[in-house]
């Protein structure tokens, strides 16, 4: 009772009726873990529900007085709370009636849509979601908070977790669609992403020259389009990611590995918090692990030897790549670097996998601290296994193509398998996507990113 006063005190204080706050609290779920999952099912849909029309009440976030943020803040937590409990108990049973029982495989979208209209409120609706993509990050509600919540909840219980995971190895319909005209015409324009067979390598070119080859929503279907080819295509032995060509005053006419995170669209509102699940899960992992035909079998894949390509600098998520990859060939004086610190998000799995490369403690310094590593100097030697002079660089990646393959593709993937059920179990995988989605989202949504891209990286003046 008391709970409900005071939730009623914050709601009026707000301008919103004390009768609308006190029928909303005292409709909260009972806690009662013995609950059927239909039962439970309705009663937090109806408690979501009834909370985001009192929330929608209020003013925009902007314009909020200091009573009103008060109160939206004060809904927001008691929704999470209820989602958090709900998943807590229901994540397992919600996801087998969501895909029948482990048959269908869906995406992490096409799942979160499934949720959406199976438990109304638990997750956001498409609409809700076009809404919050028109506004810019610091005038954002915060909805996608309850999709990291959701995913991260099915991601932590094995089974079913283990099934989302296989279920985004798989390979999407744009690349089974596309596959005749890469084995008919040996490349594929995808737009952001030039794929080439050239030889036995498939060379996959990020191509958004305006942003340096950053990546954002527009890149990643395509970047995971043609990673896909890659791995399904018979003919290639070899994946190659390098940066095309950029239209950029400091780098005109040059190569460019990969900018990173598009810090322009983040803060301008059209980087949603699902693109780092999407990358992770996604094209990120197939990278790594190969793409898996049935989502019940994730550790059952197919997968091949990749290359990356640096040239001027990996920064951010381009330098995350250099740790899925088996060979790395860096032109000299490249830099290479996370600025997760300046940014204030988790840099995907480098969490996971960095260590293993530089050390524990030069891992925590990059990560913590923004320490950079540059191609040719001896500490950076844990990243790069070739470093050339660039004149060099594509004389060194036809030698190196062909020493990967001349021994036999079944060989090299036979010792690249092994060597990963060694570093990196699908259970630790798995594990840490569970973590990464729900503190990503906190940070995607944090108040302190906007700061942080203010202070470091001018967002206002860059996002208009």
């Amino acid at each position: 009772m008391h709970e409900v006063r005071s939730i009623v005190a914050v709601v009026e204080r707000a301008g919103l009726p004390a009768a609308d706050g006190a029928r909303w609290a005292a409709s909260a779920p009972s806690p009662d873990p013995a609950a059927s999952f239909a039962a439970a099912s309705a009663a937090v849909s109806s408690f979501l529900v009834r909370g985001g029309e009192l929330a929608r009440r209020l003013p925009g976030r902007p314009r909020r007085t200091a009573a009103e943020r008060d109160a939206a803040e004060t809904i927001a937590g008691l929704m999470n709370d209820a989602r958090e409990r709900y998943l807590t108990a229901h994540a397992a049973a919600l996801y087998d009636e969501l895909t029948a029982g482990r048959t269908a495989a869906l995406r992490v979208e096409e799942l979160l849509t499934r949720a959406a209209e199976r438990v109304p409120g638990l997750v956001p609706a498409p609409a809700d979601l076009a809404a919050e993509r028109a506004r810019e990050l610091p005038a954002k509600e915060g909805v996608e908070l309850a999709q990291g919540t959701f995913v991260a909840r099915v991601l932590a219980v094995p089974e079913q977790g283990r099934h989302l995971i296989g279920a985004m190895l798989r390979p999407t319909v744009m690349a089974r669609e596309l596959a005749g005209e890469l084995r008919a015409a040996g490349r594929v324009d995808l737009g952001p992403v030039l794929l080439r067979r050239e030889g036995r390598a498939g060379v996959l070119e990020l191509r958004n020259p305006e942003h340096l080859n950053a990546e954002d929503g527009t890149t990643l279907g395509a970047t995971e389009c043609a990673v896909d080819l890659i791995l399904l295509d018979p003919d290639i032995e070899v994946g190659v990611l390098r940066g095309g060509v950029v239209d950029h005053p400091r780098y005109p006419g040059v190569r460019v590995f990969g900018a990173g995170l598009n810090l322009t669209h983040l803060y301008a509102g059209r980087l949603d918090y699902l693109f780092y699940l999407l990358r992770d899960l996604g094209y990120v992992h197939k990278i790594y692990r190969g793409i898996a035909e049935d989502a019940g079998r994730p550790d059952v894949t197919g997968e091949k030897l990749w290359i990356a390509v640096v040239e001027r600098f990996a920064v951010g998520g381009a330098c995350q790549l250099l740790h899925v990859v088996d060979h790395v060939i860096a032109a000299r004086g490249s830099r290479l670097f996370l600025p997760a610190r300046k940014e204030g998000i988790i840099p995907g799995a480098s969490n996971l996998r960095l260590p293993r490369f530089v050390g524990d403690r030069a891992a925590r310094q990059a990560i913590f601290s923004g320490r950079e590593w540059t191609a040719g100097e001896p500490d950076a030697a844990a990243l790069c296994d070739e470093v050339v002079e660039q004149t060099a660089v594509d004389r060194a990646l036809a030698a190196r193509i062909e020493a990967l393959t001349d021994s036999g593709l079944v060989n090299a993937v036979a010792n690249r398998r092994a060597l990963r059920i060694g570093q990196e179990p699908l259970d630790v995988f798995r594990e840490y996507m569970a973590a990464f989605a729900a503190e990503q989202a906190r940070c995607h949504l944090s108040p302190a990113l906007v700061r942080n891209l203010q202070a470091h990286w001018n967002g206002r003046a860059r996002a208009r």
